[in-house]
């Protein structure tokens, strides 16, 4: 099979799970939905006089106007979505991250094994990416320290490097 046809399947395929994936990032922002099994949920509204911590992120920042995160873990993939926020996650060794938002500003500390980006106006500093890094929406700056992953960029304007 040429590689143009697969990459378009690959795109299409990505394209079809996105909203999947928007789905159970939005779901941690409903204040009757509980979390799975195993897994958690936290929702974390930030104001310029007020800043508040979520499990495993640092406090985020931004504009001032309010701001919702939610930030799901399902087995070895964490679920982060936000609107305008700045802070830190943490990959640890190896588990995947998907983002779902705009406007903000993450530096992810250990070693992702896939990432998915959707959005736009993002800027995402990665340590390391194993895999994948799969970028869809527009003008997203999306920076990896270490890895040699595979990179599709759907969507416009959006730039990745490798870079420290």
């Amino acid at each position: 099979m040429p590689a143009y046809i697969r990459d378009r399947s690959l795109r299409l395929a990505v394209l079809a799970m996105t909203p999947a994936a928007a789905a159970l990032v939005l779901a941690g922002c409903s204040s009757t939905a509980g979390p799975p099994a195993g897994s958690s949920t936290t929702t974390t509204k930030s104001s310029a006089t007020s800043a508040t911590t979520s499990a495993g992120a640092a406090p985020t920042t931004g504009s001032s106007s309010a701001s919702t995160t939610a930030s799901l873990e399902i087995g070895n993939t964490m679920n982060y979505g936000s609107m305008g926020t700045t802070t830190t996650l943490d990959c640890a060794s190896g588990k995947s991250l998907n983002v779902g938002g705009s406007d903000n500003t993450l530096t992810v500390t250990g070693t992702c094994e896939t990432v998915t980006v959707t959005g736009a106006n993002n800027k995402i500093n990665f340590d390391k990416v194993n895999t994948r890094i799969t970028v869809l929406g527009m003008d997203n700056t999306i920076t990896y320290k270490d890895g040699a992953p595979k990179v599709d960029e759907i969507g416009s304007g959006n730039t990745i490097n490798k870079g420290g």
